[in-house]
């Protein structure tokens, strides 16, 4: 009798920046799940959100050290729409995530034995969990683990609403920052040079200390501005200046507070 996991075949990610490692997994997947449909493979953290939103996969293999996107961002990004497990060269990272039972990892390289392992036990969480557990406490258990000896950061990444669209925004790509009462505007520019607007949840004043004090200055009580989107400051009557920028019409202000930035102009 042929075992029935679900009304649909499940479906998967692979999100690895080593492609040898992402072609074995899916070899050794194809050899332990059949049924299994691996509808998407992805070289780094921001391609593996995008491959997700496209594709809505029932289960993401995410790497946790990828560049510029982590595995463990991607996952949050993900939240409790699909069912994740790690891939990591560091097994100790994910120890306590995985003795805490909601996360599930695999150690590279992946042995064909710990992957039978957790190929059982995402088919019983497929059948028998509805719901996928709220894992975003771990998540941040597992990210102080992992970057523990890391050098602070600064933010890389914007989860941005646009209507009912939620955008994952570079910080390279954004132009400025504007507060909106108890949120903050941001405004972007695509690949193309084409701008975009949308809205964060986040006060920018508390925005302000997570972005990269080297690209990012305030310029206004309510604006910070991405230095690289500058295109000419031009002074102004006070002590004050406008700024234009290099990929939309918008003209900000500089106050007298901030012009030190540009004293040399």
């Amino acid at each position: 009798m042929t075992e029935v996991v679900t009304a649909r075949r499940p479906t998967a990610m692979i999100a690895d920046d080593e492609p040898l490692l992402r072609e074995s997994l899916t070899r050794l997947l194809a050899q332990t799940w059949p049924e299994l449909e691996v509808v998407a493979q992805a070289r780094n953290g921001r391609a593996a959100v995008e491959s997700f939103e496209a594709q809505h996969p029932d289960i993401c293999f995410l790497d946790v050290h990828m560049p510029g996107l982590s595995g463990i961002e991607a996952a949050r990004f993900i939240g409790r729409r699909a069912h994740v497990v790690f891939v990591t060269a560091y097994d100790q990272y994910a120890v306590q995530a995985f003795d805490q039972g909601a996360l599930d990892y695999l150690v590279k390289p992946v042995e064909l034995s710990r992957l039978m392992d957790t190929v059982a036990r995402l088919k019983e969480r497929l059948r028998a969990t509805p719901e996928i557990p709220d894992t975003a406490a771990l998540l941040d258990q597992l990210a102080a683990r992992v970057f523990k000896n890391a050098a602070p950061t600064s933010l890389r990444w914007l989860r941005v609403s646009v209507g009912q669209a939620l955008r994952l925004v570079s910080a390279d790509e954004i132009d400025f920052l504007r507060s909106e009462d108890k949120y903050t505007l941001v405004a972007w520019h695509d690949p193309a040079g084409q701008p975009a607007e949308g809205l964060v949840r986040t006060p920018l004043k508390e925005l302000i200390n997570q972005l990269d004090a080297e690209q990012f200055v305030q310029v206004h009580r309510s604006v910070v501005v991405n230095l690289r989107a500058i295109k000419q400051v031009l002074r102004g009557h006070n002590e004050t200046a406008n700024i234009h920028l290099k990929y939309r019409a918008d003209v900000l202000p500089v106050s007298r507070t901030f012009l030190h930035h540009f004293r040399m102009m």
